[in-house]
This record gives structure tokens, sequence and C-alpha cells, in this order.
């Protein structure tokens, strides 16, 4: 499944694609804006790393790094003196970095300095280098240089195919179709812009109410349906639930004008054809992510125009609310908005890997330099994994989607009743009054819990919270039977996060058992499964997972 890259060139780099990055690291960005407000502090910290430095070299510095920490792992951080001075004088700098934002910053502001330190800092850890890295050092020898070729051999293949970006996963084994996205199915509806998939029933009765998934416009679909025993697709038709999910196509230049409109009209009009296909007036929605923010929209929009079409909601790792203190909210620049705006308009898209490397450096070390040195220093092969397989299988994002979010994420009207407008009617979220299922992630750095929960004050209805481990993605890749697994959950009617955690129970297992049960209690005594698929006016076509996923 692996693909070249319509934009990796020899002469790219890392930050390029990344939407107003020079404006981020550039004379006029948050860094230097940080660095130039308060010279006292500036200088403060400059004496006390030099201080520190004469501790280091006297022997008598106590610094030492985080147990957790990757990059110190080998033994002979601890017992090498120059590593292990070199290792203490990388930390100094980073915590003098660090000192240096002020502690009056809130917000975005805050976000941003946090964000533009972190990459700094990161980039000049020592491991980062061949001869800053005592285990790659020791793989060059013990290979006789072998290592090294073959990591300037994964360095030029990641400049030619994969944006100047270490690869992150080794996805050569992975097809979608093959061993990927294999929950038996049928499209039953194509359109221009998505693809409609009705899975088969594998239980001999089914609650009669359906379940329609919306996964982000801007990925494809079959994170929620990855290997068998891991897709979330196969796990709802095992518990009786009638599952359908929207497969968007990935869209061109020719399809710039799709904006939130555009996909909030084609939700109505797969939710329409789901109530069709099972003869019933009401159906559940489970949404992630970016379609999270398209579903409430788009139920926000049915709420204003009297149709109550929907039984039950349950929101995955979304936001509502912009203001945050989230790493993403460092790019709610003002300049690095209309840069971004403009690139992707001349362009007609933002393409997917452009966006793949804005998530990456949000967590550098994590999602930068750790495949940095495993690709080129040790000369390994990244690993091979489903969840990153499935994230390297980018998509683009349509030029007025894009102008789109990005004005939402600067006003944040959505949480103001009736100032946010789709298709000329005013949203109030309020308005959406069915049972919801809100969802978190413990380690989310994307759309990190506590913002997730503050969606439930928006929203009408009964509000359920879960609160599962695991990050952005793997939370939502969440089976039942990993013993690892766990969730806390209860109702959310605590007025924040932390409120709500310190009476919320923590559950052994996938919060994907709860939500099914939740769902199941939503949605009618069950009655006979269908024979078929599809219906008269929406026979079932090609098999799971179409044609669209694929392109």
């Amino acid at each position: 499944m692996a693909t070249k890259s319509e934009s990796g060139t020899l002469g790219g780099s890392m930050f390029n694609g990344i939407p107003g990055a020079e404006t981020l690291f550039g004379p006029d960005g948050p860094l230097a804006a940080f660095m130039k407000a308060d010279p006292a502090n500036m200088m403060q910290q400059g004496m006390e790393f030099y201080k520190t430095l004469f501790e280091i070299a006297a022997g008598s510095s106590t610094i030492q790094p985080d147990p957790r920490d990757w990059r110190f792992q080998d033994e002979i951080w601890k017992t090498n003196p120059f590593y292990q001075k070199l290792a203490q004088a990388y930390l100094a700098m980073t915590q003098a970095v660090e000192a240096m934002i002020p502690d009056d910053l809130e917000g975005d502001a805050k976000a941003r300095a946090e964000l533009a330190a972190s990459i700094v800092t990161s980039s000049f850890s020592p491991t980062n280098t061949l001869l800053g890295n005592p285990a790659a050092m020791s793989r060059a020898i013990e290979t006789k240089g072998g290592s090294l070729a073959k990591g300037f051999r994964n360095m030029v293949d990641d400049w030619l195919n994969n944006g100047g970006m270490p690869n992150q996963v080794d996805d050569s084994g992975y097809e979608v179709g093959r061993n990927l996205a294999v929950t038996p199915g049928k499209v039953v509806r194509r359109t221009e812009m998505y693809e409609l998939i009705q899975y088969a029933p594998t239980t001999d009765k089914v609650h009669p109410v359906p379940v329609l998934v919306v996964p982000p416009q801007i990925g494809r679909y079959y994170f929620t349906d990855l290997a068998q025993g891991r897709s979330f697709q196969e796990y709802g038709v095992s518990q009786g639930l009638q599952h359908f999910v929207i497969s968007w196509r990935n869209p061109s230049p020719d399809q710039r004008d799709w904006g939130l409109e555009t996909y909030v009209e084609a939700a109505i009009e797969a939710m329409e054809t789901v109530l069709e296909i099972t003869g019933q007036e009401k159906l559940n929605v489970v949404a992630f992510c970016a379609g999270g923010i398209l579903s409430s929209i788009t139920l926000g929009y049915l709420a204003a125009q009297g149709r109550d079409l929907v039984n039950s909601f349950c929101l995955c790792v979304t936001m509502l609310n912009f203001e945050n203190d989230a790493s993403i909210g460092s790019f709610r620049l003002p300049a690095v908005l209309s840069v971004a705006q403009a690139q992707s308009k001349m362009k007609g898209v933002l393409g997917g890997q452009d966006l793949s490397k804005v998530f990456a450096w949000l967590r550098p070390n994590d999602l930068v330099w750790n495949y940095w040195v495993n690709n080129y220093l040790m000369g390994d092969t990244p690993p091979a994994f489903d969840i990153l397989a499935w994230n390297k299988d980018s998509t683009n994002m349509a030029a007025r989607l894009h102008e789109d979010f990005l004005a939402l994420f600067k006003d944040n009207s959505l949480t103001q009743q009736g100032q946010y407008t789709a298709l000329g009617t005013p949203i109030d979220l309020s308005k959406i009054t069915c049972d919801n299922f809100v969802v978190g992630a413990v380690t989310d750095h994307i759309t990190p819990w506590k913002a997730c929960y503050k969606a439930c004050a928006y929203l009408g209805g009964t509000s359920t919270f879960a609160l599962s481990n695991g990050g952005h993605v793997a939370a939502l890749v969440n089976p039942p039977g990993n013993p690892k697994a766990f969730h806390w959950i209860g109702p959310a009617t605590a007025p924040d996060a932390d409120t709500w955690q310190e009476s919320a129970t923590k559950t052994s297992g996938s919060w994907w058992e709860s939500w099914a049960a939740w769902c199941g209690e939503r949605s009618g005594k069950k009655v006979a499964a269908p024979k078929g698929l599809g219906s008269k006016a929406h026979p079932a076509g090609i098999d799971a997972p179409g044609e669209y996923v694929v392109q």
C-alpha cells in the first residue's frame, strides 16, 4: 500500500508543507516573541544555565534524565563520564529554554511558545547525531558501517518518497481489502462525495435502530475497521448492532469547493439512506474527531429544522470549543491561518502529507526524532503496525473545507448559540437533545480529554463521558480482550473534567463494551436480522471496503 508522494523531492524539507511554519518560527513568530518579551528573565535563565554548566563540569550536578525518556535508556549514559555530562548539559539547556516562557502567557500564546520550545530543544538532542548517540555508534562498529549505509539509503528514500520526514512504519505487509478493512459488507450507495457501506449481520437477531459511523473527512474510514479482532465495525455487528459507515472520497483539486456545508448535506443524505434501508425513523450516530464536528453541526441543523432523525449520539475525541490549552492551538496565530489558507486555495487541496507533518511536529521527540534515530542512525526498518499504516495512508482536505475549519478554529463560533450558521440556519448545539456518549483519550495530544469533556456542556440531552486509556487513535482502536485496557465512565454532570473524574468509575476493558451496552439499551428490542443488504431503492453493490477508500 506504500505510494510515492506527489510532493516528496530530494530538495524537500521536514518543515516544508507545514502551513505557516515560516511564520511560527520566523522573526515575528511566537518563539522570537517570548524570548524578546522579558529580557531580564532571559538573562537570568542564561546565568542559571552557565552556573549549571559549571556544576556539570565539576561533577556536582544532580540533573538526571527522566527514566521514561527513550533517548537516554542506554547504560552508557550513566556509566561513561563524557556521555553523562553531555546528557546533563542538554537537559540543562532544555530547562533554561522552557523557563524563558513567561509565566503570564495563557491559552494559545502559551501553547505556541511551548510548541516552538519543544521543537527547538528536541532538535538539539545529542541523540540525534551519530557521535552523541552511543547505541548508534556501537551499532555502526558492530556492522562495520553497514547500519550507516542502510540508514543513508533510508534517508534518501524518505526524501524522495516521504516528504523529507522519517518514515514511521513499514506498511509493505498491509493492503486494504486483504488484511485491513475486511469486515464483510456491501456498498449500498455511492455519490460523488462518499460511499455508504452496510455491514452484514453476524447474529440471528439485531437491534432495529441502526448505527451510522461518521469518520473524519480528512482520513480514511478504516481505522474503525482494521484487522480482524481490532475492528469497531466487526465488534458492533457481533453485538447485534446494524452498522453502516461513510467512506469519504479523497478530494482532488477538482473538488476544491467541497466545504462544511457540502459535507453536512452529504451526511444528511447518508442518514436518510440508512433509515430507508432499515425502515426506521431514527438512527444512532457515532462520529470521530473532525467527523464529530461535522456531525454536531449536522445534528444542530436537523434540530433547527425540526427533524428528529437521531436516536443517540456518540462523539469521540472531538473538541467543540477550540479555546483550549492544546498543542493544536499553537497554529491559531492569525498570520499562520492566513498563510495556511492561501496555500490550500492555491493548490485546491491541503495535502494529506502536509497534515501529517503538522501532527507529527506536535510531538517531535516521539513522532519525528524517534524515527530519525531508528531509521538513519541505527539503520533499522520502522516497525509494522496497522494504526501507523493507516496513518500513513493519508488523504487531502478540500480548500473550501480547510477554509471553513480555519474560520471555525479562529472564531470559535460553534460554542455561541446561533452564531454559527449552516445552510442558512443558525446552529444551537443545545437543541441536540438525544442522549449522548462522549469519549476522550488519556494521552491525546491533539484533542485533550478535558477539552473533549467540555463538549458535554454544549450538547442538550443526557451526557455520559468515557475516558479511555491511549492516545488520539490508539484509544479508538481499543478492542475488548486487551488486559491493559481500561476506562473511566460516568454521567457528565460535573462542571469540569477534574471533578468528573473524582466520581467516575474506573473500569477494566474497552470503552467499546460500555458504548455497545449503552447504545443497545437505546436501540429497541432485538428482531430477526435482515436476510440481505440494501433495499430496492438502494441495492447492494460492490463488496466492502468499496473503491473510494483506495483512491
